[in-house]
C-alpha cells in the first residue's frame, strides 16, 4: 500500500490511541453569535431548515452561529482527486466530495484536537442512520460517568454521532474514525473533537445520501492544503 494511502503517524495506530480517537465527543463552551442571519439567501435556509421527517426531529441551523464560509456550496474541484471521493482538508476545515465534471460539494467541518488529528486514507465501508455511540472502555476510565453507555448510547439529538455516521476502514479494520453529524454548530471550522470529522446534521445528511459503501476517503494534513 503506497505512503498516502496509510493513515498518518498520529493515528489509532500509535499505542493505545484508537479507544481515544473512537470517541467522538466534545464538551466545549459556544462562542459569541456571529451575527443576525435575517439577510440567509433562501437557498441556505433550505439546506439548513429544519428537518421534521428524520426519526428525531432535527432542528433548523442557527446560521447566526455558523461563518457564511462553512456553509454546503458546489465549487470547482480544487483537489485533484477523481469524482466519486471524499477529501477532508484539515487545513481549512472543509470536506469536499468530487464530482463528474470537474466540480466538487463542499462542506464546513470540525476536526479532532491537537494531538488527535490525523491524515490519510481510509474507505467507508459502513453507513448508518441515527447509530448508536458506544464509548471506548478507555474514554470510560477518563470519564466515568459515560459508564452508563458502555453498551451503548442510543440514537438522538443527543448522541454524540448525531443523524448519520460513515465509518472509516483500512485494510478491512475500523479505524474508529467517523464522519458524522452534530447539532453543535459553534464546532463547525474549529478543532475540537476527540479525532473524527463532524459535519452539521443537515450536511451529513446530504453526504450520506450521496456517497456509496466502498468511496474513498482522503484526508489531508495542514502541511499539505488545497489550493483553491
Amino acid at each position: 500500500m503506497p505512503a498516502a494511502d496509510v493513515i498518518g503517524r498520529r493515528t489509532f495506530l500509535i499505542g493505545g490511541g484508537a479507544a481515544l480517537l473512537g470517541g467522538c465527543t466534545v464538551s466545549q463552551t459556544a462562542p459569541p453569535e456571529m451575527g443576525s442571519a435575517s439577510r440567509v439567501p433562501a437557498i441556505y435556509r433550505s439546506f439548513y431548515g429544519p428537518r421534521p421527517d428524520e426519526q428525531f426531529a432535527i432542528p433548523a441551523v442557527d446560521l447566526a452561529r455558523l461563518d457564511p464560509a462553512f456553509w454546503r456550496r458546489e465549487v470547482p474541484n480544487p483537489t485533484g482527486e477523481r469524482p466519486g471521493t471524499v477529501v477532508v482538508d484539515t487545513g481549512t476545515f472543509y470536506l469536499y466530495w468530487t464530482m463528474e465534471g470537474g466540480r466538487a460539494m463542499r462542506y464546513g467541518v470540525g476536526l479532532g484536537r491537537e494531538g488527535f488529528s490525523w491524515d490519510g486514507a481510509a474507505t467507508i465501508e459502513r453507513k448508518q442512520a441515527w447509530p448508536t455511540w458506544t464509548p471506548p472502555a478507555e474514554m470510560i476510565a477518563r470519564e466515568p460517568e459515560l459508564e452508563k453507555y458502555r453498551n451503548g448510547m442510543e440514537p438522538g439529538l443527543g448522541n454524540p454521532l448525531g443523524a448519520r455516521a460513515l465509518y472509516l476502514y483500512q485494510g478491512g479494520r475500523d479505524t474508529l474514525y467517523r464522519l458524522h453529524g452534530t447539532q453543535e454548530t459553534y464546532s463547525i471550522g474549529r478543532a475540537v473533537s476527540s479525532g473524527c470529522v463532524r459535519l452539521l446534521n443537515q450536511d451529513i445528511i446530504d453526504l450520506y445520501e450521496r456517497v456509496p459503501v466502498g468511496t474513498r476517503v482522503v484526508v489531508r494534513p495542514p502541511s499539505n492544503p488545497i489550493l483553491g
